[in-house]
């Protein structure tokens, strides 16, 4: 039987329907509690935005992604999923690429989890169609920001290979 481990905030938010699934079955798992403000990276690390407004506009793009990544038809038909990536997945990277501009990242001048979150995602969009946002040369770009920071590109130098 495996052990689980459930790591999250102090707070229900997205791991509530963990632990849910795990009461519901009556799995033991160990829950672990963090505290937003001292625990989470992004707060500690200045991935965040220098101002409330900065904030703002980093949370919106969060959603925006995440609201894509939610409604992505992951286990249908390969024709669904391209359909999904050439209409959806257009609009998105049309406005993110409008959204960012000619700025360096997200938020201008500095780096935000933001930006990390977009590369992961567009990364992961990959799996299902090469070259998903290479018509968008600063999304583009900004991808490989990202990717040549020297803390990711030794992360992603030693990380276990996945198919995405």
């Amino acid at each position: 039987m495996p052990n689980y481990k459930l790591t999250y905030f102090n707070f229900r938010g997205r791991a509530e329907i963990i632990r849910y699934l795990f009461a519901y079955t009556n799995t033991k798992y160990e829950d672990v509690r963090l505290d937003y403000e001292k625990d989470w990276p992004a707060q500690k690390d200045s991935l965040t935005g220098k101002t409330d407004l900065d904030d703002l506009h980093i949370d919106a793009i969060l959603d925006t992604i995440d609201d894509f990544i939610l409604q992505f038809p992951w286990t249908a038909d390969e024709k669904t999923i391209k359909e999904y990536i050439a209409k959806p997945g257009a609009s998105l990277c049309s406005n993110l690429e409008k959204e960012l501009g000619d700025k360096k990242w997200f938020a201008g001048d500095y780096v935000t989890w933001a930006d990390f979150f977009w590369e992961v995602c567009s990364d992961s969009f990959e799996y299902y169609q090469s070259g998903f946002c290479k018509d968008y040369p600063n999304l583009f770009a900004l991808k490989q920001r990202v990717r040549e920071l020297p803390a990711i590109a030794a992360w992603i130098k030693r990380r276990p290979e996945t198919p995405y």
